[in-house]
C-alpha cells in the first residue's frame, strides 16, 4: 500500500503500482526561474494562446464563411464539431504518445500540422476540405494541449512554482479566447479567411522558440507496444464523440444514433479489457484509482460543459434574436475572459494556501450562483446591464478559481513518466463533457418552440447547465465533508 499527499496536503490511499508515484523532487523553493525556463514557459504559452484565439476568430466568422462558400447551417455546424472530434477523440492518445515519443519531439510535429492546416483552411474555397482542416487542426491540438501541460508539469516542481506558471498559463488561455472574440470581429470586416491565417506567422514564431528552448527529453521506456489499445480507444472516443455531436440533428433516437453509440461503447469496453490483459498499456488503469483525480475530470466537465453551453446559447440569442452584430456580440461576452486574464495570476497564490479542493468548490460555486442569477432575472427579455452582465462576472470568476486547480489536481502526485496520460485525461473529459452537454443543449432548445422571437425557447438549455454546475458543487463539497469528517 503506497501513500502519497497531493498539494492539498491531504493524504490519499492509492492502491496502484509504485510507478505511478513520483519520487519528490527538489524543494520547489531551489527552483529558480531562469530566462530559458521563461521561455519554455512562453512557448506553452504561446501555443495555448493560439488555440483560444482560433476557436473564438472561426466562431465569430462562421455566419460569412457560410455566405461566400454557401454552406447550410449544418455544414457551418460542422467546422465548429470538426475541431471538436479530432480534439476530443484524440487527446488520450496524444498524451500518451507524448509520454512515449519523447513530449519535445510530439509538441513541435503536432505545431508544425497545426500551422499547415491553418494555411490551407485560409486557402480553400470548398466546404468539405474546409472542415477536413478543422478536423487536422483539432487532431493537432489533440497532441499539442496534453503534450504543453505535461512539459509545463514536469519543468516546472510540484507546489508553488508549478502553481505559479500553471496561474500564467491560464492567462494565457483566457487572453487568446477574450482577444480572438474581437480580432474574429474585426478581421471578419476584411474577410473571414484572415482568421485562418492570422495564426499561421505566430504559430511559425513559437515553432521556432520551440526547437531552441524545449529541452530534449528521452522517451518513457515503458509500454508502446499496445497497437490494439490504440485502435479501440482512438475509434471509441471518435465515434463516442460523433454520435453526441451528430445527434441533435439525425435524432437521438433514430438507428443510426443507436447503432453508432453501441458500437462506441463495444469499442471502448474493447479498450478496458485489452488494458487490463496486456503487458504495456496504453493506460494505466490504476490512474482512475485516485479519487482526487477523478474528480478533477468531473469538475471540468461541469465546468467546460456548462459554460460552452451557456455561451453557444446567448451567442444565438444576441445574433439571430436581437440582431446584433459579431463585435458587439463578442464585447458582451468579454468580461469573462478579462476576469480570467486579470485574476488568474493570482490563483496560484490561493493554491498554495488553500489547496485545490477548496478552490474547484470556489469555481463550482461561482458558476452556480452565476446561472441561478440568469435564471432568476433573465426573463424572456434578458436586460444586458440586469442578467448578462453579473452573469458574465460570476462565470469569469468561476474559471478564474477552476481552470488552473483543477489542472494542478489532476496532475499532482503522477510520475513524470505519465503526465501526459494525466493531462490527455483530464482535457479529453473537458472536450468530451462539452460535446455532451452541448448536444443536449442543442436538442433541448430545437424542442422548445425554436424561432419565437424572445429567450423562452433557451430556457431548458439554461437549466440544464444550471444542474450541471450545481452537480459538479456538490460532489466536491460531498468529497471535502468526507475528508475532514476522517481528519
Amino acid at each position: 500500500m503506497h501513500m502519497h499527499v497531493l498539494s492539498s496536503n491531504v493524504a490519499i490511499t492509492d492502491t496502484s503500482p509504485a510507478p505511478a508515484v513520483r519520487a519528490p523532487a527538489a524543494s520547489p523553493a531551489e527552483q529558480t526561474w531562469t530566462p530559458r525556463l521563461w521561455g519554455v514557459l512562453a512557448v506553452l504559452c504561446a501555443v495555448l494562446f493560439l488555440d483560444g484565439l482560433d476557436v473564438s476568430m472561426v466562431g465569430v466568422a462562421l455566419p460569412s464563411i457560410g455566405t461566400e462558400l454557401g454552406l447550410s447551417t449544418t455544414s457551418l455546424q460542422w467546422i465548429v464539431n470538426g475541431y471538436v472530434l479530432g480534439y476530443g477523440g484524440l487527446l488520450l492518445l496524444g498524451g500518451r504518445t507524448a509520454d512515449l515519443l519523447g513530449r519535445r519531439r510530439v509538441f513541435l510535429v503536432a505545431l508544425a500540422v497545426f500551422a499547415i492546416a491553418s494555411l490551407v483552411g485560409g486557402l480553400v474555397n470548398d466546404g468539405t476540405l474546409l472542415i477536413v482542416t478543422r478536423f487536422v487542426k483539432g487532431l493537432s491540438a489533440a497532441f499539442t494541449a496534453p503534450t504543453a501541460l505535461s512539459i509545463l508539469t514536469t519543468t516546472f516542481h510540484e507546489g508553488p512554482a508549478r502553481n505559479r506558471a500553471l496561474s500564467v498559463f491560464s492567462v494565457f488561455g483566457a487572453s487568446g479566447y477574450s482577444s480572438g472574440l474581437i480580432l474574429g470581429g474585426l478581421l471578419t470586416s476584411f474577410g473571414w479567411r484572415w482568421t485562418f491565417l492570422t495564426p499561421v506567422p505566430l504559430a511559425l514564431l513559437a515553432l521556432a522558440a520551440g526547437m531552441a528552448l524545449i529541452p530534449r527529453d528521452k522517451p518513457s521506456s515503458d509500454g508502446g507496444h499496445d497497437i490494439l489499445g490504440a485502435v479501440t480507444l482512438t475509434g471509441g472516443m471518435l465515434l463516442a464523440v460523433y454520435t453526441v455531436v451528430s445527434a441533435p440533428d439525425r435524432g437521438w433516437l433514430d438507428p443510426v444514433t443507436l447503432g453508432s453509440f453501441a458500437l462506441a461503447v463495444a469499442l471502448l469496453i474493447a479498450f478496458v479489457v485489452t488494458e487490463n490483459k496486456v503487458r504495456h498499456p496504453l493506460i494505466r488503469l490504476g490512474i482512475l484509482r485516485v479519487g482526487t483525480i477523478v474528480r478533477a475530470n468531473l469538475s471540468i466537465v461541469a465546468l467546460f460543459g456548462s459554460f460552452m453551453s451557456f455561451q453557444f446559447m446567448m451567442t444565438l440569442y444576441l445574433q439571430d434574436v436581437l440582431h446584433w452584430s459579431p463585435l458587439k456580440m463578442a464585447m458582451a461576452l468579454l468580461p469573462v475572459g478579462l476576469i480570467v486574464a486579470v485574476g488568474s495570476p493570482f490563483v496560484g497564490r490561493l493554491l498554495d494556501r488553500y489547496g485545490t479542493p477548496r478552490l474547484i468548490i470556489s469555481s463550482m460555486l461561482s458558476l452556480s450562483l452565476g446561472y441561478i442569477w440568469f435564471l432568476a432575472t433573465a426573463g424572456d427579455a434578458p436586460n444586458y446591464a440586469v442578467a448578462v452582465f453579473p452573469t458574465t462576472i460570476l462565470l469569469g470568476g468561476g474559471f478564474a478559481f477552476g481552470f488552473s486547480a483543477i489542472m494542478a489536481q489532476a496532475t499532482d502526485g503522477i510520475a513524470d513518466s505519465e503526465q501526459g496520460l494525466a493531462s490527455g485525461l483530464v482535457q479529453t473529459s473537458g472536450q468530451v463533457g462539452c460535446a455532451l452537454v452541448l448536444a443536449v443543449v442543442t436538442a433541448l432548445v430545437a424542442s422548445d418552440g425554436q424561432g419565437s422571437g424572445d429567450f423562452s425557447q433557451f430556457h431548458p438549455g439554461v437549466n440544464l447547465v444550471t444542474g450541471v454546475a450545481v452537480v459538479g458543487l456538490l460532489l466536491n463539497l460531498v468529497a471535502l465533508g468526507f475528508r475532514t469528517k476522517r481528519h
